[in-house]
C-alpha cells in the first residue's frame, strides 16, 4: 500500500508542477506568453500524469480487494515484483496515452490565431486552432478509444469495491469491519474526487461553456485532486490528527490575539 502511495504522491507532485508554476509566474510578471515547446511539454506531462494516476488508482483498488477478500494470498499475489510491474504498467499507460494524444494534437496544422483560451495548454483548446475538421474528428476517435479504456478501469474498480463491501459486511468483528473500511475509504474518496472532476470537465454540455467556467473546471480536474489527495490519506495518521487538534486548540485559546494583525 505504501509503495503505491509513494507513486501516487509522485504523480500528484508532477501534475501540480506541470501547470501551477507557469501560471503563477505569468500572474506575477503580468505575462500571458508560453513557448511552443513549453506548450507541448505541458500537454504531454499533464496527460501522462492524469492517465498514470487513473491507472494507479485502478491498481490500488485491486490491492485493496486482495488485502480484504483474499488476505491469505496477499503475499503471493502482490509480492514486490508484482507491485513493481503494476506500478510500471501504470506509468507506461500514462506515457503511451500522452505520446498518442500530444503527437496527434501537435502534428495538425494550426491556421487560426495563437491564443489558447485557458491558463495552460490543453488538447481541446489546441484543437480549436486546427484548420481541418478531419483532424478534429480523428482526435475525437482517439478520445473515444481512451474513454473505452477508462470505462473498463471504472468497471474494474466498481467490481472490486462491490466484492470488498460484501466481504466487509460478512465480517463478524466490528473492529475488523472498522479497520477494513478505514483502509478503503481514503482510496474511494480519491477515486470519487478524480472521476467526478474529470467527468464534469469533459462531459459538460457545450451550451454552458464560457471562459470563466472553463477556467474553474480546469482547476477542478488538474489542481484540486492532486492537492487534496495527500490530506485525504494523511487523515489516517494519528500523529497528524493530533497535531491538527493542537493547532486548532491553540488558535481557539489565542483567538483574542488575532485581531492585532488587522489593526492599523
Amino acid at each position: 500500500m505504501y509503495f503505491f502511495l509513494l507513486n501516487l504522491a509522485l504523480i500528484d507532485l508532477g501534475c501540480i508542477s506541470t501547470t501551477v508554476p507557469k501560471a503563477m509566474a505569468n500572474s506575477l510578471w503580468d505575462s500571458r506568453v508560453i513557448s511552443y515547446a513549453g506548450c507541448v511539454a505541458q500537454v504531454f506531462l499533464l496527460l501522462l500524469f492524469l492517465a498514470a494516476e487513473y491507472s494507479l488508482l485502478t491498481v490500488m483498488s485491486y490491492d485493496r480487494y486482495v488485502a480484504i477478500c483474499k488476505p491469505l494470498h496477499y503475499g503471493s499475489l502482490l509480492d514486490n515484483r508484482a507491485c513493481a510491474q503494476m506500478a510500471a504498467a501504470a506509468w507506461g499507460s500514462g506515457v503511451l496515452t500522452a505520446l498518442l494524444h500530444s503527437a496527434h494534437a501537435f502534428s495538425i496544422p494550426l491556421c487560426r490565431d495563437n491564443t489558447v483560451d485557458q491558463y495552460f495548454c490543453e488538447i481541446p483548446q489546441i484543437l480549436k486552432l486546427s484548420c481541418l475538421e478531419s483532424d478534429y474528428c480523428r482526435e475525437v476517435g482517439l478520445v473515444f478509444i481512451g474513454d473505452c479504456l477508462v470505462f473498463v478501469c471504472f468497471v474494474f474498480i466498481l467490481f472490486s469495491y462491490v466484492q470488498i463491501f460484501r466481504a466487509v459486511l460478512r465480517m463478524p468483528s466490528e473492529q475488523g469491519r472498522h479497520k477494513a473500511f478505514s483502509m478503503c475509504l481514503p482510496h474511494l474518496a480519491v477515486v470519487s474526487l478524480f472521476l467526478s472532476t474529470a467527468m464534469f470537465a469533459y462531459l459538460k454540455p457545450p451550451s454552458i461553456s464560457s471562459p470563466s467556467l472553463n477556467l474553474v473546471v480546469a482547476v477542478l480536474y488538474s489542481v484540486v485532486p492532486p492537492t487534496l489527495n495527500p490530506f485525504i490519506y494523511s487523515m489516517k495518521n494519528h500523529e497528524l490528527k493530533g497535531e491538527v487538534r493542537k493547532v486548532i486548540l491553540w488558535m481557539f485559546l489565542n483567538n483574542d490575539k488575532f485581531p492585532l494583525f488587522f489593526q492599523k
